[in-house]
């Protein structure tokens, strides 16, 4: 080995060695600078299959799995599939139980439970947010080969058309629009949701030599518009209104959220607004104005799908991200992550890593993006490429309450009172009074509590101090000799997780 070569060598090591140390500046400053409000989702799916057939009990057990996992990951809402194609995963008195559950449609699960209901209460126990996912306008899937009597598509086939193996609510009847509200309205009015959710199904995706058969229903009734596109726009922008009104007038405090294709629009389609992209777009092929939703207030939350990495030819990540970021401010931006995809793609700056401290920064980074979803869940809780143990131990290590909506509520609850410690059976308790109320808006659903050094000062802004987010009016003490003095202290939530004012207790631990 030659002088030069050796030379080559240390400095290449040397820069290794930098590029480490960056790497690992960077993480300590983004653990240090995540706030403690963030949306911090999962999809839980039923339409790959996973739970089909599986039985109550597996089930049961494989979602408990799930939600602990994540719950130690740090997530604290679950988007939950609930209406895969005009079927069922609760108990509904308008739509067949789902073949995803139990292998057939119509078929009731043995022994009879309401996974909705359930999943309900198990994420409510561990603190996390449930959204019941619904896919709106689709009414079979190209794999689903027998639809139940009761199936809408089986008792109104008029209401639906063909395309490439699929059926779909057509979108510019008045009654389709009206029945999706009717079942939306159902789940929002019989269970405690916390969210309904729809994703990017509204016209069908373009498949190769199909056409969307609804010129005949253009001719006949265009409402005004002289192109097909508009009219289907609109078509789309009056269901999307009429379904936030729908959830508004029900149940107030219930978000309605959209996940979108990750594709607005690309510049070469609209060169003043469009994404540099070359990709399917929302706008164009999916007939859904997005952006105008968010302006109008008639979603609550949007998360776009960006599930391509940073480096994409056709959709770049970074790109993407910054589009969002601008023009989608209006509401609280969530990111849609592809769990397996970051963790296949190298960081095009470390290329000996994958991509997901690159992402993560760029979340940081940009001032209008308020949580993440991971598609999908149980990537992350199989831990593919060590996604889920970087969550609990650097992005979402520290606990995270909902973001704020103010457009819907800014009412906080008031402060609990008559905090006291007391030996109990199961341990060492701190006990609390709920606060009193007058409606939804100041009554307490969750408390937050924090735990301080006894000299140290008190800063309920500082998420590293949370020891316990819960719905009970108490919490087990960590206590280990009583020779320790802390300062507890206790806030209540509401529905919209707007926080009250403090009550402060000093214990002996």
């Amino acid at each position: 080995m030659t002088s030069i070569t050796i030379h080559k060598t240390i400095n290449s090591k040397l820069a290794c060695k930098v590029s480490l140390l960056l790497l690992l500046l960077s993480l300590t400053m983004q653990t240090a600078a995540r706030g403690k409000r963030e949306f911090r989702g999962a999809w839980i799916q039923c339409v790959n299959g996973q739970f089909q057939g599986m039985g109550t009990e597996t089930m049961q057990q494989t979602l408990t799995y799930q939600l602990d996992e994540l719950k130690k990951d740090g997530a604290n809402a679950i988007i939950f599939q609930v209406r895969p194609e005009c079927d069922a995963l609760y108990e509904s008195p308008y739509e067949p139980w789902s073949r995803f559950l139990t292998d057939k449609q119509g078929t009731p699960p043995q022994p009879y439970w309401d996974p909705l209901q359930w999943m309900i209460t198990e994420c409510h126990k561990r603190g996390m947010e449930l959204h019941a996912w619904i896919n709106p306008f689709r009414a079979k899937t190209k794999v689903t080969k027998e639809l139940a009597r009761n199936h809408i598509a089986m008792r109104r086939p008029d209401l639906v058309f063909p395309y490439d193996g699929l059926y779909i609510l057509d979108p510019a009847k008045e009654e389709n629009r009206t029945y999706i509200c009717q079942i939306a309205a159902d789940i929002t009015r019989r269970y405690d949701i916390d969210g309904l959710h729809i994703d990017d199904y509204f016209y069908p995706y373009p498949a190769e030599g199909c056409v969307i058969p609804d010129e005949n229903e253009f001719r006949t009734d265009s409402q005004g518009f002289t192109d097909i596109g508009d009219w289907r726009r609109n078509n789309v922008n009056i269901f999307i209104r009429q379904l936030h009104d729908t959830i508004r007038n029900i149940k107030p405090w219930v978000k309605f959220g959209v996940s979108p294709f990750g594709i607005y629009r690309n510049k070469k389609s609209d060169p003043m607004h469009g994404s540099d992209t070359n990709g399917l777009q929302n706008y164009d092929q999916l007939y859904a104005d997005v952006i105008l939703w968010v302006n109008n207030g008639w979603i609550d939350y949007c998360v776009p799908q960006l599930y391509w990495e940073i480096g994409h030819k056709a959709a770049d990540y970074t790109t993407l991200m910054q589009w969002w970021n601008h023009y989608a401010a209006n509401r609280p931006l969530f990111i849609g992550e592809d769990v397996e995809r970051t963790v296949k793609n190298a960081d095009p700056n470390y290329p000996q890593q994958h991509q997901m401290a690159a992402k993560y920064y760029q979340h940081d980074m940009l001032p209008n993006i308020n949580g993440t979803v991971l598609w999908y869940a149980k990537a992350a809780v199989d831990n593919i490429g060590n996604y889920g143990t970087l969550l609990r131990t650097n992005y979402w290590r520290t606990p995270a309450l909902q973001p704020l909506m103010p457009f819907i509520d800014s009412t906080t609850p008031g402060m609990v009172s008559k905090l006291k410690p007391v030996w109990t059976s199961d341990g060492y308790m701190l006990f609390w009074q709920e606060p009193s109320y007058t409606s939804w808006r100041n009554k307490a659903v969750k408390y937050v509590v924090y735990q301080f050094d006894i000299k140290e000062p008190i800063n309920t802004d500082d998420p590293t101090h949370i020891v316990g987010i819960t719905d009970n009016p108490w919490f087990l003490l960590p206590y280990n000799n009583g020779k320790t003095k802390y300062m507890y202290v206790v806030t209540a939530l509401n529905r919209l997780s707007n926080e009250g004012a403090p009550a402060k207790k000093k214990i002996k631990l």
